[in-house]
């Protein structure tokens, strides 16, 4: 068995100092259970009243490869443990699924602008395929396709809403803590969905753990059932916006 992680921690730009929440033998416990779930279950929907083909396991061992989970372990303010659990980014072309972290995302403007977008760009596409890759009208199409794609990579970043436990609520850009500007998917690992959720219940984060589960990423720096501190690129620039307030357990 792998040494308990470091967790989460990021440099706070209000406070000047750096947040963290670390990994306890309680969120390793309680993590290792969630494993021997996806294990026997062989779906992550295994609490679900109706299963559903997508979120089968053998999503993570195929093309996709796996992906990081996470559990965070919490008191109310009656004192009691509460449990949350979440999977990075989507599963398998989900972002929602009963009893697991939501996205930080607003959902319905997602769906909106996506597909909008996509219809333009997969247009453009198919415009460009046919023309001289010289020409300069395909050149044009070019720009006009990677103007699109800005937008609305843009407009993406302008949905999300990061809570933490001094009651505030951020942008992207305004929690970021990082010259190095935005990367696709940051807001979307297992860490900021947590605690953004765990800060919109009012609850007290006391410890998380994160581990891989699935087929290793390409780099094999991720590996089955290995666990893994938040991650440097797009978790710890925002991290230390939502792990403010959490001072009483550092």
């Amino acid at each position: 068995m792998s040494l308990l992680s470091k967790g989460s921690y990021g440099f706070c730009k209000k406070c000047q100092v750096e947040h963290s929440l670390a990994e306890s033998e309680r969120s390793r416990e309680l993590a290792l259970e969630l494993i021997r779930s996806l294990d026997e279950n062989q779906r992550i929907d295994f609490s679900s009243r109706t299963l559903d083909p997508a979120f089968s396991t053998s999503y993570l061992f195929g093309k996709a490869r796996g992906q990081m989970f996470g559990v965070l372990v919490c008191e109310d303010s009656q004192g009691n443990e509460v449990v949350l659990k979440a999977f990075s980014c989507q599963y398998n072309s989900r972002w929602e699924l009963e009893s697991w972290a939501p996205p930080l995302l607003d959902l319905e403007v997602y769906n909106k602008i996506v597909p909008e977008a996509d219809v333009q760009i997969k247009a453009l596409s198919r415009k460009i395929d046919v023309l001289d890759k010289q020409s300069s009208k395909r050149l044009a199409l070019l720009e006009e396709r990677k103007r699109i794609s800005q937008k609305l990579m843009k407009d993406i970043i302008d949905i999300y809403e990061l809570h933490n436990f001094c009651g505030e609520v951020s942008s992207l850009p305004e929690a970021l803590c990082d010259e190095r500007g935005i990367p696709t998917g940051m807001g979307d690992c297992c860490a900021p969905k947590l605690l953004n959720w765990a800060a919109k219940r009012h609850l007290k984060p006391l410890a998380l753990s994160e581990f891989f589960y699935g087929k290793e990423n390409k780099s094999g720096s991720r590996q089955h059932k290995e666990f893994y501190s938040s991650c440097e690129e797009k978790c710890r620039p925002i991290l230390g916006f939502m792990l403010c307030g959490i001072a009483v357990n550092e």
